[in-house]
């Protein structure tokens, strides 16, 4: 009788086979016994519990880092040709979900649109990716559509993933007048050549002011239109009494915000107390409008967050209540979800509660206002207890450790026309830190509170960085003779350190960002993992429930757990609730890419006026095929292609991060300043091409 498989043998044998196994493939694989069938089935048993193995139906099982051969998965984009690509919507294994190249419909079928869902059989292509083919369309979803240029019968993509190019027939363009922005859906077609589109909207010309926003809602699938049921639940609306709420509005609450903000969803206040301080942050109370089922709530389900681009901002909630009912305009009643929080003189909190409560803004306040009046002694009786507390918090956010990347966000500045006039670095100041802080304590009192009422809580959660990218990081670090604890021993401190070790560096910013991007990324989870960035064992976003989703559920489960209210929510299962997590994160990635990707584009375009120019800049990225230079002054970033450089043979020294000319003797290395002269600027795509002015000697000394 041969021996029964070990764990590792029975898991190559999954992993190695091409599709779903059932017991008898096992049994007959290694010769095993109907005496040995019950020893078989507890083995899987643990195999399954552990997350080793899935289950396909109630006789098969696989590998649980494979997909079955049938699933249902939802496109989310299209390829460069054009094509759908999909993911699984249920994914049981570790890491990012598998990639799938969807075939094309057949003949007559209209193509599969991001957002649709639909049972496909799937076939493995290798690593991670799989091939799918439609057993069964299940809706969501609308038509495919590109975003392009019309120029003459051909239709250019904005999108730069997207390299080939559309044909437009005779008949088919919409009346669209050449160069200007459109959006197309493809059109079936037999045969060789370009695939081709029918014009179905008219967006403007390229160069007008809105196209750049414009693009990047489209290309990265945002909705911004309100059904019209939302928007008559968000007209509807009206001002709250002051019937089970505390009064708040005797305290002068201010708003601070950047001056450039659309919405005011919080406002703060302290008091010192003794030896340490009283603080109150208050929060809109969006829950009283937008209840769980309404049409408004599956509308910001769906949206799951705010977007705000240079020009306008598509927000989660109509501007009836994100601007309206919900923004805490100076002097005006508005409901609110409370805090009030005690803090001792090291900045720790001893104490909490949550309240529902009618406020009064006594101000809206920017940052830059809020920095000049403590600097002049202005508005002591409000502005002296909140840097009080603020600093006390400060302090122990320091005492704590945690991870504080100081990266300038971009602000790109308009004229009244929409162009653009600058792009600059967005100052961030203690008034800026001073929000941050307050905020941070009232999400960890939200996740605290939700425990202790035993309501299902959204935590933010962060985890430590994989051993991936803690190898990739610590190789760009040994290239500035820089180094970071083992893994087991690294905590955000240790970060932090590095980073006030490095913070007076020519090659600081290269630091701060490589740091960055070796970090996990933050994520909205019902499972509690802590917040590594932050060294915070549990968090939840509580503070922005107007532009975030994530907020919302919480002040739904902290009035739920607290019986603040009369709303109710209904109980949502553990993998109902963790889908939910999981897609608001994808729609928090997904606003966070199109705000960069506009910001680019409007870079861009701000360069492309200033093509042959020569600019300050340092080499950010050495590849095989050229480099990558980011400018000092605004941060703007494109490649060195390898054939602008001198006529060489170059080398590409991976561990040094270096490009070196083997007759020259020239060297270009990670974090080098040089010259660049930009030579191409696209604002189509946003892309950037600069040629570098000069070389050094390769052994030459990096400045410190």
């Amino acid at each position: 009788m041969a021996p029964l498989p070990t764990r590792e043998q029975l898991r190559r044998f999954l992993r190695e086979a091409p599709g779903d196994v059932g017991k008898s493939d096992i049994v007959r694989h290694f010769g095993l016994s109907v005496e040995q069938r019950p020893a078989l089935r507890e083995l899987l048993r643990q195999l399954e519990a552990e997350g080793v193995v899935a289950r396909s139906g109630r006789r098969r099982a696989r590998d649980a880092q494979k997909l079955p051969e049938i699933a249902v998965v939802e496109v989310f984009g299209i390829d460069p040709d054009g094509d759908p690509l999909a993911r699984p919507v249920d994914w049981e294994g570790q890491g990012r979900p598998p990639l799938v190249y969807m075939r094309p419909e057949r003949p007559g079928q209209p193509a599969l649109a991001p957002g649709e869902r639909v049972l496909a059989r799937l076939r493995p292509m290798g690593g991670d990716k799989y091939d799918g083919r439609t057993f069964k369309r299940l809706g969501g979803g609308g038509p495919v559509r590109v975003l392009g240029i019309v120029q003459g019968n051909r239709l250019v993509p904005v999108d730069k993933r997207q390299k080939s190019e559309w044909s437009i027939p005779a008949g088919e363009d919409g009346g669209a007048d050449a160069d200007e922005l459109v959006l197309a859906e493809p059109i079936t077609h037999f045969g060789a050549g370009l695939r081709p589109v029918r014009v179905v909207e008219r967006l403007g010309r390229m160069d007008s002011p809105r196209a750049v926003s414009l693009i990047c809602i489209h290309q990265h699938g945002i909705p911004d239109t309100f059904p019209s049921q939302a928007l008559a639940e968000a007209e509807a609306a009206g001002p709250v009494d002051l019937q089970g709420r505390e009064d708040l509005r005797a305290l002068p609450l201010v708003t601070i915000d950047g001056e450039d903000a659309r919405d005011f969803d919080d406002a703060v206040w302290a008091e010192a107390q003794g030896s340490g301080w009283r603080v109150i942050v208050a929060i809109a109370d969006v829950a009283h409008y937008v209840r769980a089922g309404n049409a408004l709530d599956d509308e910001a389900r769906l949206r799951g967050n705010s977007v705000y681009f240079p020009d306008r901002v598509v927000p989660m909630l109509p501007e009836a209540i994100s601007n309206g009912w919900c923004s805490l305009k100076p002097g005006e009643n508005r409901g609110c979800l409370f805090v009030e929080m005690q803090i001792d003189a090291g900045g720790y909190k001893t104490a909490h509660r949550f309240g529902r409560g009618l406020m009064r803004s006594a101000a809206r306040l920017t940052y830059e206002q809020v920095q000049e009046a403590r600097a002049r002694g202005e508005m002591p009786e409000i502005l002296s207890p909140l840097f009080g507390a603020y600093e006390a918090l400060l302090a122990a956010r320091e005492q704590r450790g945690t991870l504080d990347l100081d990266l300038p966000e971009r602000r790109v500045m308009l004229d009244e026309d929409g162009q653009v006039q600058d792009v600059v670095p967005r100052a961030r100041l203690d008034s800026h830190r001073l929000i941050e802080e307050f905020m941070v304590a009232a999400n960890v009192c939200a996740a605290e509170t939700l425990e202790t009422t035993g309501q299902p809580c959204m935590y933010r959660v962060h985890d430590r960085p994989s051993d991936e990218k803690l190898e990739g990081l610590r190789q760009f670090l040994d290239s500035f003779d820089l180094d970071l604890p083992a893994a087991g021993e690294l905590r955000p401190r240790h970060f932090a350190e590095l980073l006030e070790r490095t913070k007076d560096l020519p090659e600081a910013r290269l630091i701060h960002e490589a740091v960055l991007r070796g970090q996990s990324q933050a994520e909205y989870s019902p499972e509690n993992i802590g917040h590594f960035g932050l060294a915070l064992p549990r968090y939840a976003h509580f503070t922005s429930p107007i532009r975030r989703y994530a907020d919302l559920l919480v002040h739904r489960a902290l009035i739920a757990g607290l019986k603040l209210g009369p709303e109710t929510i209904p109980q949502a299962g553990s993998a109902e609730f963790a889908a939910l997590g999981e897609r608001i994160t994808r729609a928090e990635r997904r606003a966070a890419a199109a705000e960069r990707d506009a910001v680019d584009r409007y870079l861009t375009g701000f360069m492309a006026t200033r093509t042959g120019s020569i600019f300050a800049a340092r080499i950010s990225g050495v590849t095989r095929f050229g480099l990558f230079v980011t400018v000092e002054e605004n941060g703007a970033s494109g490649i060195v292609p390898l054939s602008s450089l001198p006529d060489d043979r170059w080398i590409y020294e991976e561990a040094e991060r270096r490009l070196s000319g083997r007759n020259t003797r020239l060297a270009f290395s990670l974090g080098q300043a040089v010259e660049a002269r930009l030579a191409e600027a696209a604002p189509l795509t946003g892309g950037l091409v600069f040629h570098i002015l000069q070389g050094v000697p390769p052994r030459g000394a990096r400045k410190r």
